[in-house]
């Protein structure tokens, strides 16, 4: 037992390490890469500085214990500012050789969701300290055009489909994972009617449990969802006017514990049902346990694209490690620290694979690898991860300083 737990130490000190390495070689002037520079790489876009990309790898960054990780983490943040269309988006990526943004197709919502949490919680971690001050106007303008975008009796954001992280798959209308960070951003930036948002959110996405509003067209929408799933125990992906997402989105599930949406009883259900998928079996985490088929009601042909995302496969259930650092950190948000120190050793073990390749996703069923090697937010996630272990923390949640009013500022305060 001894040699086994020291041969997972010795493990998981080499992943950091390498995590560290890789996203200092990921490092440009502009921001982190989304990926390691290789020829293909630069043919598919990779490395630009994408939005959500170089959110979360600041996060990692900021977390890492490195002195340059943290000095440079903010420094994608700063690129995507000065691409911030005029309406307030921030952009899916931004080509830095040829002095371009990239919005995608429908409006690319989450980059802007990522793009304010980072700035808040670098801002409250001092990595730099101020952030929030000298961006203000940005700020402003990135929560204007999420606002327009927001429902005026549910409170919660809407989308079309294929527009979020998940940019290949159909879930639309009322969006889990978007609206997860809506909620986090709502509390960071003391937006109004974050109640409101927490309680339409867990009334919709979980009708089996939750208090329905008293809003008809609520009572419409779960009516749907009643009369056409069976109970579940996990959230649902996305609920539309008539048809709704029962996949398991698991990211979308991760988010909504780390990020405080769901009560005491409901966090431990959620948690309990995830482990229930062996969505980390062998390695965390699935996208989705139970992919949307070619002829089922929710696949459309845009998924066959590139053969990328039939069954098993990139958002349709490929193993992501960028989702396995979100699963130990909602692991340790439960207090199951035995269980997210099981599941961080065999993140580790995934990004080993290939020699250390760090990989963009695996195949859910033949753990093939596959996507982008070097993929720079697969290390910060294990970095994420790490930290969260290791301090026993969630660095998600939140508390209160004195004087602030209600503003909500990222706990622990990691200042150094």
């Amino acid at each position: 037992m001894l040699d086994k737990i020291s041969t997972d130490d010795a493990l998981l000190d080499l992943c950091r390490r390498r995590a560290i390495d890789l996203l200092k070689r990921n490092l440009t002037s502009a921001g982190i890469r989304a990926a390691k520079a290789t020829r293909r790489a630069e043919q598919r876009g990779y490395t630009a500085i994408f939005g959500r990309d170089a959110a979360i790898c600041a996060l990692g960054m900021a977390l890492s214990g490195d002195p340059l990780l943290r000095r440079e983490a903010a420094r994608g943040i700063v690129t995507l500012a000065r691409y911030q269309a005029p309406n307030g988006q921030m952009p899916k990526f931004v080509d830095v050789r040829r002095r371009e943004a990239d919005f995608w197709y429908v409006g690319c919502i989450d980059a802007t969701l990522w793009w304010l949490i980072a700035v808040a919680l670098l801002d409250a971690w001092g990595a730099p300290a101020g952030l929030r001050h000298r961006y203000r106007g940005v700020i402003e303008r990135a929560l204007g055009w999420l606002r327009a975008q927001e429902h005026q009796r549910f409170y919660l954001l809407q989308q079309n489909e294929a527009s979020d992280w998940a940019d290949i798959m159909p879930r639309s209308g009322f969006v889990l994972y978007t609206n997860a960070l809506w909620y986090y951003v709502k509390r960071l930036y003391s937006i109004s009617h974050a109640a409101a948002t927490r309680s339409s959110f867990n009334g919709l996405f979980h009708p089996f449990s939750a208090q329905l509003s008293k809003y008809r067209r609520a009572h419409l929408l779960a009516d749907y969802v009643l009369r056409r799933a069976a109970r579940r125990r996990l959230y649902l992906s996305f609920v539309n006017f008539s048809f709704f997402g029962d996949e398991n989105d698991v990211f979308g599930n991760l988010l909504a514990v780390v990020l405080g949406l769901p009560d005491a009883a409901a966090s431990a259900r959620t948690l309990r049902a995830l482990l229930a998928t062996r969505a980390n079996d062998p390695y965390p985490a699935r996208t989705v346990t139970r992919p949307i088929r070619p002829g089922s009601r929710l696949w459309r042909p845009y998924m066959a694209r590139h053969r990328q995302n039939f069954s098993w496969q990139y958002h349709n259930g490929g193993i992501w490690p960028l989702l396995g650092g979100f699963w130990v950190v909602a692991m340790v948000a439960g207090d199951r620290m035995t269980q997210a120190r099981r599941d961080l050793v065999q993140l580790a073990s995934s990004c080993r694979l290939g020699g250390w390749r760090f990989s963009e996703w695996l195949d859910g069923r033949t753990l093939a690898l596959r996507g982008m090697p070097g993929q720079s937010w697969s290390a910060a996630a294990f970095l994420l991860a790490a930290h969260a272990l290791e301090t026993g923390t969630n660095p998600f949640q939140t508390r209160r300083r004195p004087h602030e009013g209600n503003r909500i500022l990222a706990a622990p305060d990691l200042r150094r």
